[in-house]
């Protein structure tokens, strides 16, 4: 099997490109008949001159731009005119500006000067990466010196920045690329240092990461290969945090298997048998929990935002592979090294346990008996038990109504990346809306409107530009608006609706027919709101159908309703519980005043289908035990057997996803730190305390419409 693994790995690479070779990382997320899409189509049939993608430099000298620094600028847009950057379509012509006309545009203390390139909006972002180290290039030979090295932009020397929405998505992508070797470092060395903790096995902290890396090495051509063809978009973002899924949980189900292996390693003396048995014993749950987690982000596929969408299949085909190898390539693994995979700690029968102690005329190691202490609480007070644990989950729950969302990327950036440098110059310097205009369009149909004059009285308006007309139809005018809040922020975005809903009234007021059809809004805040729209719509769509999928899995697995719903209720429960204390840690700890609008619904499907694999794990182990013991020692037991292997394996997945905390991405940070609280939530609390609770409260009614054949209760010691 491991001769299989590695010819399909090694041909697979060989014919395949890999998928960090294939990542597209400007791929659209709103659909073509979103509102905001549909106005950037508009604008761009009737006003051409403001085409494409707009990167905003952003010129600073503390102290006032001399004229020589002016010149200067206006010999480099000069030569854009001229010599055009790839992909540019369009540069303000300041060099045609007399000097004082242009010391007109420069803000109140004459410091800063915001000038704008226009570029394809079909360009990809590493083109229009190159596109603007060339022009920092020029800048370099212009004025003698870099002004977009200049770390210090109040120390008096001349700097710029690129902001809007080139910078901005030159920066995101150069973070997520950037992360990706070091996340993949942090995960392999995290996981490594954990199984070296835990099992304080070599061999045994190695085998789960050999199968994690020819998992990934069939997962990227396979990627790779889909990318290439365009059946699906594979960007930096979901390839980076699909690493660590893939180690994470991948690590899991490593562990479920061995850890069974090393069990009948106490009971069997030959080794295939003992490994028989641990494929046989786990397999049932370990495929349970890997279709939970496939079909759960399969479910992504019916987002209509892009970016939920494109998570989907490479999520998902990952833990495909991964569950195949934790049965196939592992298994292979442990036949290779035997009772050696657990060295030193080898574990061995008794009958072997003494012939050793004979050879080496020492006393015979007794077992280590497990206390089940755990287990013994739950079942000798279950009602508190119960009653504690909601209660806990409950207060930490209530805090989740207590979040605030932004959907703006900026505020994900570090404070030091160049285009939130130049975001804030220009907050200080200018109004924030200039970053990014709002682009307000209507088709008059030829009558008069008192738009403009109602649009300057709109309190959240700054200035209002002067209306163009349009190119194909002269009835279309255009309006540039500039916001007195950061466009990025929900304040501006919540205005959107306000805005189409004034000038719609304008139009009717004015006799044109069918108004809803005649107003166009385009912009960075208007994609934003359509944004927020189309993810309240994919989460009300997506979480149900997760929901449902579980719940139709668990049914068929477990065969019993009652225990269907209380463990899909307790996942539930702990999701809102990881949402309330994440937020307390990270708006009281970390001083966070939002998080990102997508996080919620990353973390349902994650903690969900994640949280329910722990659960069918123990469930599974309790439901195996009770067909031949009382059901309260069956609880017992199954808390114990499992608990050791369940913990390890939740502080490993809770481990990866805290990794992403140490990225300087903000988005990543929360979110990294919410799915690690909620693993943890699962682990310690729901696992161990709250199922095994209920189960034994519910008794036979646990398995019910199943049969429970009812076995005589024992006395249930406190140790035992």
């Amino acid at each position: 099997m491991l001769g299989i693994w590695v010819l399909i790995a090694g041909l697979l690479n060989l014919l395949w490109p890999g998928v960090n070779k294939e990542t597209i990382n400007n791929s659209p997320n709103l659909a073509e008949s979103k509102s905001s899409v549909q106005a950037e189509a508009v604008a761009a049939r009737e006003f051409p001159n403001g085409k494409g993608l707009p990167a905003l430099i952003v010129w600073h000298r503390e102290g006032g731009l001399k004229d020589e620094d002016l010149l200067h600028i206006q010999k480099l847009t000069e030569q854009a005119e001229g010599s055009p950057l790839p992909e540019q379509s369009f540069v303000v012509p300041l060099h045609k500006a007399p000097l004082p006309a242009l010391k007109a545009q420069l803000s109140k203390d004459g410091s800063t000067l915001a000038a704008p390139i226009l570029f394809n909006a079909s360009a990809e972002t590493d083109e229009l990466k190159e596109s603007l180290e060339q022009f920092k290039s020029r800048a370099a030979s212009e004025f003698g010196s870099d002004p977009f090295a200049e770390e210090n932009t109040a120390g008096g020397e001349m700097t710029a920045r690129v902001t809007g929405p080139v910078g901005i998505s030159i920066d995101a992508t150069g973070l997520f690329k950037n992360a990706d070797f070091s996340l993949l470092m942090s995960t392999v060395v995290l996981v490594l240092v954990i199984l070296l903790l835990i099992y304080r096995s070599p061999i045994l902290a190695l085998i789960p990461l050999i199968a994690v890396g020819f998992a990934y090495g069939v997962v990227s051509p396979i990627l790779g290969i889909m990318a290439h063809k365009g059946w699906i978009v594979a960007d930096s973002q979901s390839i980076s945090i699909m690493t660590v899924l893939l180690f994470g949980a991948g690590t899991d189900y490593c562990l479920f298997l061995i850890s069974r292996f090393r069990q009948l390693l106490h009971e069997e003396g030959s080794k295939g048998k003992a490994l028989k048995r641990a494929i046989t014993g786990s397999s049932g749950a370990i495929a349970m929990s890997g279709f939970t987690v496939v079909l759960s982000l399969f479910a992504l596929l019916l987002a209509e935002y892009g970016a939920y969408h494109r998570f989907a299949v490479p999520f998902s085909i990952s833990i495909l592979i991964m569950f195949i190898a934790s049965l196939t390539l592992v298994p292979a693994l442990l036949a290779i090294f035997g009772r050696a995979s657990f060295w030193p700690f080898v574990p061995r029968t008794p009958e072997m346990e003494q012939e050793r102690a004979l050879a080496k005329a020492r006393p015979v190691r007794e077992p280590r008996q497990s206390r089940m202490r755990i287990g013994s609480v739950v079942v000798q007070r279950p009602w508190v038990v119960m009653l504690v644990t909601v209660l806990v989950l409950g207060v930490l729950a209530s805090f989740s109504s207590q979040i605030r969302y932004t959907y703006d990327l900026l505020s994900s950036f570090p404070k030091n990346m160049a285009s939130r440098e130049g975001f804030d110059l220009i907050g200080q310097q200018f109004s924030k809306g200039e970053l990014a205009p709002v682009k307000l369009m209507v088709d008059t149909q030829g009558q008069a409107t008192d738009l403009e004059g109602k649009l300057a009285q709109l309190d959240y308006v700054d200035q209002v530009g002067m209306p163009q007309k349009g190119k194909m139809n002269p009835n279309i005018l255009s309006y540039d608006l500039q916001l007195k809040m950061n466009p990025y922020s929900m304040e501006a975005m919540n205005h959107i609706p306000d805005l189409r809903a004034m000038a719609e009234q304008s139009l009717a007021s004015s006799g044109v027919s069918s108004p809803d059809q005649a107003v166009w809004i385009s912009g960075a805040t208007a994609a934003q709101y359509d944004t927020k729209v189309t993810g309240d719509r994919d989460t009300r769509i997506i979480i149900p159908v997760v929901i449902g999928l579980i719940t139709l899995l668990l049914l068929i697995y477990l065969r019993s309703v009652v225990a269907t719903v209380y463990l899909v209720l307790t996942v539930i429960l702990s999701y809102f519980s990881a949402l309330g204390l994440g937020w307390v840690i990270l708006h009281y700890g970390l001083g966070a005043e939002a998080i990102q609008g997508a996080i919620p619904l990353y973390s349902f499907v994650f903690l969900v289908a994640l949280g329910e694999d722990y659960n069918i794990f123990m469930i599974s182990s309790i439901w195996e035990k009770r067909k031949h013991m009382p059901l309260k020692q069956a609880v017992k037991e199954g808390v114990s057997e499992t608990g050791a292997v369940i913990t390890s394996a939740g502080i490993i997945l809770a481990g990866t996803f805290a990794v992403l905390a140490s990225l300087p991405i903000q988005v990543l940070v929360h979110f990294g730190i919410i799915t690690a609280v909620g693993v943890l939530l699962d682990t310690f609390i729901v696992r161990p305390f709250l199922v095994p609770a209920i189960t034994v409260l519910l008794g036979r009614w646990a398995f019910w419409p199943g049969k429970h054949e009812v076995v005589k209760e024992r006395p249930v010691s406190a140790d035992m």
